[in-house]
């Protein structure tokens, strides 16, 4: 998979979009999906990276803390759940927090347009605590949504499935549970406007392998070295081969 500079959307046109009425909807089943996953967070510390802030405030009211960290090529908007700004400008790969600081991080418009998926994946992976939780929101190379460049889910760089899984493995995550949202087409009618609920219903049943996204909930894996093991035993270390002639050939006849 190829990695290097893509296009991302600005923070202006990403606010745009999901006060728009398509982007509602794509809000409403996105979150619906995500809530499936995370359905409560008590007294977790909660970072959004990308453009999250959408699905943030369901989290706001029991977490311990909300962040947002949006990338530096996209831009900042201030966000808040309470009235103070919680959003910070950030670089991807060298995130303003300490080790194992994090129990969870959710990902949305961050991965296919970051320059090196696998060095924010790792960065991910050291802000998060041992079996921390990464949900990972990323448009579906196989879906209709990442070929339409009106929605923000038409940049930047779409996954496959095994690709997702394949990155979570180099860097460490394991898989925890798939789902998808946005089984309808990205159009503006009313036809998707008002049924979007049913066309996610359908598509899961019917074309589950084409989702405008995809969501995958992985967590931290930590990897514990083996002691190694104390032996009272001296090993003696003896030349395998011994020239003929030579003073320890002679020692050992002698013997």
């Amino acid at each position: 998979m190829e990695e290097g500079h893509t296009i991302s959307p600005d923070v202006v046109d990403l606010r745009s979009f999901y006060a728009e009425r398509i982007g509602t909807v794509a809000q409403g089943l996105i979150a619906a999906r995500i809530g499936a996953l995370w359905p409560s967070t008590n007294s977790d510390r909660v970072v959004g990276i990308g453009y999250a802030t959408p699905f943030l405030s369901a989290f706001a009211g029991g977490s311990e803390r909300v962040l947002a960290f949006m990338p530096a090529a996209q831009g900042v908007m201030n966000w808040s759940a309470d009235g103070g700004n919680l959003a910070a400008l950030v670089h991807e790969d060298t995130l303003p927090l300490s080790d194992a600081s994090v129990d969870r991080i959710l990902a949305v418009h961050c991965l296919e347009t970051t320059a090196n998926v696998r060095d924010l994946l790792k960065e991910l992976w050291r802000v998060l605590c041992p079996g921390g939780r990464l949900i990972i929101v990323v448009p579906n190379r196989r879906g209709i949504w990442a070929r339409v460049e009106r929605t923000p889910f038409g940049y930047g760089r779409p996954f496959s499935r095994s690709q997702i899984s394949s990155l979570l493995r180099e860097t460490l995550f394991s898989e925890i549970a798939w789902s998808g949202a946005l089984f309808g087409p990205p159009l503006k009618s009313r036809l998707f406007l008002r049924s979007g609920r049913n066309w996610d219903r359908v598509g899961r049943l019917l074309w589950p392998a084409f989702p405008g996204v995809l969501i995958v909930e992985a967590t931290k894996l930590v990897y514990q070295g083996l002691p190694a093991r104390r032996t009272s035993r001296k090993v003696a270390l003896k030349p395998a081969l011994i020239p003929a002639g030579s003073g320890a050939g002679q020692l050992r006849r002698t013997r």
